[in-house]
């Protein structure tokens, strides 16, 4: 009886152990999708899959999704560690009508979107919206159509925790805001651009808020064409430094630091034919030198420089 017993046992755990062994060797280090791909297969490089929604389902945490061919790959919800990496495509797309591209929602999480295509068509929300995470990365991407909805925006980055953002190398155009950096009070939102074009966007090329604290350094960039202000400082918590950039043919203003307390620090760049190269509101700071070219524009009259 006691050795049936056993029996019984060790057959009720090789039973446990089938049943969840197809869902472990589901889960790989990297997985692989194609044009040409069939979302019944396992995302293996032999027989890839077809959107990054199901590679992501068979992509273990802190793995990687690899694009093999050109193709279209649906939009898609992250919320675990991972790299999505078109670099195998010529176009890796992500087309996304009444809807967000690609959504990074989940506390702690580390992104990298790498050679990425990811186009609204004019109806679509938001390119890349960061609700919650630790880290988000983009590099080499086209985010470009995202006008529909409350606030459209091609890059949202909305902080409830201590977020590091970097974007480089990548153009974010004809959205309604290019990028919206915030975060909430107590929070720190700490953000490098470079290399940036947010152009012709229906707002702010760049907008950074609080009311929690957050930094944006911006180098090598250009944020022209916008219809609102080019960079914007919008809030008492907000810092922007800006080198080397160029925030021109703007509606409203160049760079602008919009509210008080808000601080700018800007050197080497070109700002012309802005309805005014910098603005300021009264209790904003703005750290400027002689390097900064302001031309076809003017500067408010209560404008109040440092190291002028």
């Amino acid at each position: 009886m006691k050795q049936l017993s056993l029996f019984l046992k060790a057959f009720a755990v090789a039973a446990v152990a089938a049943t969840l062994a197809p869902e472990a060797a589901a889960q790989a280090g990297r997985t692989w999708v194609s044009g040409l791909g069939d979302d019944v297969n396992p995302c293996s490089l032999s027989a890839p899959c077809k959107t990054f929604a199901r590679a992501i389902t068979q992509t273990a945490p802190g793995g990687i999704i690899d694009v093999l061919s050109p193709g279209g790959y649906g939009s898609v919800t992250i919320t675990e560690d991972l790299t999505i990496d078109g670099s195998g495509g010529s176009i890796a797309g992500v087309l996304a009508t009444g809807v967000s591209g690609i959504v990074v929602n989940s506390p702690g999480v580390h992104v990298t979107l790498r050679n990425l295509d990811i186009e609204g068509e004019g109806t679509g929300l938001i390119g890349v919206n960061f609700v919650q995470g630790a880290s988000l990365t983009i590099q080499n991407c086209r985010i470009y159509g995202f006008r529909s909805g409350n606030n459209p925006r091609g890059v949202s980055v909305t902080a409830n925790s201590a977020v590091k953002v970097m974007i480089s190398n990548t153009d974010i155009r004809e959205n309604g805001v290019g990028i919206h950096l915030e975060t909430t009070a107590g929070q720190v939102l700490l953000a490098s651009l470079d290399n940036v074009n947010a152009e012709n966007n229906a707002a702010h090329g760049l907008e950074v808020t609080g009311p929690g604290s957050s930094f944006a350094r911006v180098r090598r960039s250009s944020f022209d064409n916008n219809a609102g202000d080019g960079l914007r400082a919008a809030s008492s918590t907000s810092t922007l430094t800006v080198t080397e950039t160029s925030a021109s043919f703007n509606s409203g203003v160049g760079i602008n630091g919009a509210a008080s307390g808000a601080r700018v620090r800007a050197s080497g760049n070109v700002l012309v034919n802005n309805s005014f190269g910098f603005g300021i509101a009264g209790g904003a700071i703005i750290e400027s030198d002689a390097t900064n070219r302001i031309g076809g524009t003017s500067t408010p009259p209560n404008a109040t420089f440092v190291n002028q």
